[in-house]
């Protein structure tokens, strides 16, 4: 098979790897090298379902030793299969880079042979990258639960990032529809990063010199709607993810799937502890797909959680484990706790601010710093561009409510919810890398350089 047509089929297969992150890594290019990683962040998209990220992301092989259910790549489905040389991978990348196509690779992988074997393969693709090209550019390596200790750490010490996929939310869903793949199996790389991560640190304190390990930390992905976990497990196991593994993400990835008997009957023994569950009951023929406004609903929830100071635990709850789809969660808890508000702009401390919506980060910060000099108003709100049409339900300035506000729950609930229809937002789709289906002449002219 020649190496077009193998990008064509890797590319594709990689989209459901969720990496819409920026690099987290300052490191300017040099004159021994070609390529910089810069920290503002990748903001453009060379991925086949066009996410947002300037990322060339690819498999280093779609064939696959395992038989996860919800997986396009499992052993069991009949697509074309086809793996990279580590050579064949390196030229692509750089011919992309050199075009200004891409910044970087973000570079996952089926499990061929076995977990050492296949991240061997991908370790020697980054190596050519890194000493025969010399490339500096930013690298993101999925690693493969079940590697060895001594791989993890090589690998590294040459790429920007790395991460190990969570998979799904809970084990019971990890062992029904994943049976090769354990809990142990997935954390102890998870477990053998963060580790190193902490020894790199303290070597760098000691030796300036020394080489960096994963600068750019690590990450999780978890598939969400293959299963009826509800959102509040989701977020709780989040939550342990960043204080256990020190994470730098967590990305929810909405499940799309591929056609697979076999997999609504695993979907459908799983039991259900919600009436609301995410699987709903038409469900047959392994015709699910989660709604990306859920998958939108988690990374809002994530930031409150990571920058707010919120707790899953405050957000949702037992009895309440789903988030609003109409309300965004920070609207939504404000909901379910009138009785701390209002609250007065001039004295309330940061910690309230944040949580009223309609100020984010910047904005009680510029509310800390402008009321020490005098005391303000709904007006001095709105030249800081706070977004006052959320928060006005929610605050005093000087004892006083805003003008014409009606406080009436109802009407509060109303005024929130967006005027976007849920059905709209529901029927967002992911856009393409191409305004048409990628043929090989696409490909052909994006590598050759011919236009």
């Amino acid at each position: 098979m020649e190496v077009l047509d193998k990008l064509q089929i890797l590319t594709d297969a990689a989209k459901y790897d969720a990496a819409c992150t920026s690099s987290g890594v300052d490191r300017k290019g040099d004159k021994s090298g070609i390529g910089s990683a810069v920290g503002c962040g990748i903001c453009h998209s060379f991925s086949a379902d066009g996410r947002c990220i300037s990322l060339l992301k690819v498999l280093m092989t779609n064939q696959c030793m395992y038989d996860c259910q919800y997986c396009v790549n499992r052993t069991s489905n009949d697509v074309p299969r086809t793996t990279f040389t580590p050579q064949e991978l390196a030229d692509l990348t750089i011919s992309f880079y050199r075009r200004n196509y891409i910044e970087g690779l973000f570079l996952s992988s089926g499990v061929l042979k076995s977990p050492d074997y296949t991240m061997e393969l991908m370790y020697n693709a980054i190596w050519i990258l890194r000493n025969e090209y010399r490339f500096r550019g930013y690298i993101h390596v999925k690693t493969i639960p079940g590697t060895s200790d001594e791989i993890v750490t090589k690998m590294g010490l040459i790429v920007d990032r790395m991460s190990v996929n969570i998979e799904l939310p809970s084990e019971s869903s990890l062992n029904l529809l994943a049976p090769n793949k354990s809990k142990s199996a997935i954390l102890a790389p998870m477990t053998h990063i963060r580790d190193t991560l902490v020894e790199n640190k303290r070597d760098l304190v000691l030796y300036s010199n020394a080489p960096k390990f994963s600068p750019g930390g690590q990450a999780t992905q978890m598939i969400i709607g293959a299963t009826p976990d509800t959102d509040f497990q989701i977020m709780r196991l989040s939550e342990s993810l960043y204080k256990k593994y020190s994470l730098k993400r967590v990305f929810y990835s909405a499940f799309q799937p591929a056609p697979a008997p076999a997999l609504a009957k695993s979907l459908m023994a799983l039991p259900t502890s919600h009436a609301n569950s995410a699987v709903p009951a038409d469900f047959s023929g392994g015709s699910l797909s989660a709604p990306l406004l859920r998958e939108h609903r988690l990374y809002q929830t994530d930031w409150l959680i990571r920058f707010y100071g919120f707790t899953a635990s405050e957000i949702l709850s037992e009895e309440k484990p789903h988030l609003d789809p109409l309300l965004d969660p920070k609207c939504n808890w404000a909901m379910n706790n009138l009785g701390e508000f209002p609250i007065e702009v001039n004295t309330a401390p940061r910690e309230m601010l944040l949580r009223v919506p309609g100020i984010g980060v910047n904005g009680a910060d510029k509310i800390i710093a402008a009321r020490r000099l005098g005391s303000l108003d709904f007006d001095m709100l709105k030249k800081m561009r706070i977004v006052l049409k959320r928060a006005v339900y929610f605050i005093t300035c000087n004892g006083r409510t805003y003008e014409h506000v009606n406080m009436n729950e109802n009407n509060i609930y109303s005024s929130l919810i967006s005027h976007t229809s849920l059905a709209q937002l529901q029927s967002v789709e992911q856009i393409s890398l191409f305004n048409a289906p990628v043929t090989r002449d696409d490909l052909l002219m994006a590598v050759t350089g011919q236009m």
